[in-house]
């Protein structure tokens, strides 16, 4: 099965490692025609990046695109780019800055074949600045956004996120660009290259925490599992394990202090207030922690529910995907592999109602499609012939 959503759009596909991908997975799951354009193999010194094709991070990157190997240094592969560039809606690519400009694929080259063409560049740190031909990976990005200064517990030292929050925003933020660029391009007829960069999406993904410094001058520190002006929001010992609570205001308080039959604490003057919770933050866990501990997670979640107190469990990613909700969510996608067999891999998070994602199939074999995509521009099976056997493809 295929969405129809974006069907209409062909997607040059130049990037690799995850925020490019990231960014293209979103387009292809929605249809559009996404062409993995790669190296062939021998020419990429760096073609290892990902890891081994079948691999799971691979699967679930590039699934739902075609592949088309193509060396881009060569005349040949580059024409056969330049002509694939004339009818493609988007490029997308994610070498450092100066990369495409010598290949010959930067916005003014496309834009000169196509004026139509949106070109999107994910760099590290930006096209331009003193930064801007520093490689860049999603950690170096964690550490200069803000995110490693802010996570782990108090005095730790700094601490890197378990997710690549970094890649996957700035994938994320190319791919909005980008839709942006495609709907003005219905009014304007003209396309517009769109930029983004780890260091610009990851302190775009502090959000709060960089407004704190921003308007009130605040360097907010590490707050561990609490969160930094929200108190009782945090986590919590029970009989079992551990749970999140997150008591975001003053009515959930006094629905918390019900729940636990404690309604003295809902009276206390040290607490009334999110200020004065926040002011008294330790005394204010001191006076829970031995409660919450006297029952199980499962017991608090379904006794906090029914009081309307957001909590939850911590999961391991095996209890994630077991959850009842997540299952029925259907976010964990199957599909057909051809040496793996049904692998299931994550789904789109965006539900549309008429046009939803669906993954089309598993990441392609480097050049899978080669010979169809070489088809469709009018090269026959001589030419196709010639051109591997000059390394072109």
């Amino acid at each position: 099965m295929t969405s129809t959503a974006l069907s209409h759009l062909r997607v040059l596909d130049l990037t690799r490692v995850r925020a490019g991908p990231t960014c293209c997975r979103v387009l292809a799951d929605f249809g559009a025609d996404v062409i993995k354009v790669e190296a062939p193999a021998g020419v990429d010194p760096n073609a290892g990046l990902g890891g081994p094709r079948d691999s799971s991070d691979m699967q679930n990157l590039h699934r739902s695109k075609r592949s088309l190997t193509l060396n881009l240094k060569t005349a040949d592969g580059l024409a056969i780019f330049r002509k694939l560039a004339e009818t493609a809606d988007v490029v997308v690519e994610n070498f450092r800055p100066d990369v495409k400009d010598r290949l010959g694929v930067g916005y003014d080259d496309l834009r000169a074949i196509n004026p139509r063409i949106v070109l999107a560049s994910i760099s590290g740190f930006g096209q331009t600045g003193p930064y801007a031909s520093r490689a860049g990976y999603d950690q170096i990005a964690q550490g200069m956004g803000g995110l490693m200064a802010v996570t782990g517990l108090p005095g730790q030292g700094p601490v890197r996120a378990g997710a690549a929050v970094a890649d996957s925003a700035s994938g994320l933020y190319g791919c909005l660009g980008i839709l942006i660029a495609l709907a003005e391009r219905e009014r304007s007829g003209e396309g517009q290259w769109v930029q983004t960069s780890l260091l610009e999406a990851q302190i775009a993904m502090m959000d709060f925490q960089a407004a704190r410094y921003l308007v009130d001058g605040v360097t907010p520190g590490q707050a561990g599992n609490d969160h930094p002006v929200s108190t009782p929001m945090g986590v919590v010992e029970t009989l079992d394990g551990h749970l999140n609570l997150a008591v975001g205001g003053d009515g959930q308080w006094r629905a918390l202090c019900a729940a636990l039959e404690m309604p003295e604490l809902g009276d206390d003057a040290r607490f009334a207030t999110d200020k004065k919770r926040l002011e008294n933050r330790e005394a204010c866990w001191a006076a829970l922690r031995p409660v919450f501990r006297a029952r199980t997670t499962a017991e608090w979640i379904e006794t906090l529910a029914a009081a309307s107190v957001p909590a939850g469990p911590i999961y391991r990613m095996d209890e994630v995907f077991a959850d009842p909700q997540v299952r029925h969510l259907g976010i964990a996608a199957s599909v057909p592999h051809p040496t793996r067999g049904e692998v299931r891999l994550v789904g789109q998070p965006v539900r549309l109602s008429r046009t939803p994602a669906a993954i089309s199939g598993p990441a392609p074999e480097a050049g899978a499609e080669t010979e169809e995509i070489l088809g469709g521009l009018g090269y026959g099976a001589d030419d196709i012939a010639r051109l591997r056997a000059a390394g072109a493809v």
